[in-house]
């Protein structure tokens, strides 16, 4: 499988889900994201590393560690915040508009 098709895949995958833009992301090791939110309902389909997130402003938040293969998806307007593992973290993200 060449470059190309392994990265491809993914974003087939996340595309196959219904979200309308679609592109693969890579994080170095230690990123953090301070608390943000996004105007889209977002998908986060992890191919190497792993990430950290929690919902800050949530009642009896906590953080959730996801790895190679995890899906997450975080809804329109909600607060998050993230940390990219030590080894950073390559995802494909997937927004969609059509809520």
């Amino acid at each position: 499988m060449t470059s190309s098709q392994s990265i491809l895949q993914p974003e087939q995958k996340v595309r196959s889900w219904g979200f309308s833009t679609v592109y693969t992301w890579s994080d170095g090791p230690n990123t953090h994201y301070a608390p943000h939110s996004h105007n889209t309902l977002t998908t986060h389909l992890i191919t190497a590393g792993e990430l950290t997130i929690t919902y800050p402003r949530e009642k009896d938040a906590q953080k959730v560690t996801y790895g190679v293969g995890e899906r997450i998806d975080v809804e329109k307007e909600r607060v998050h915040e993230v940390w990219i593992g030590e080894e950073g973290c390559t995802y494909v993200i997937g927004e969609s508009m059509d809520e």
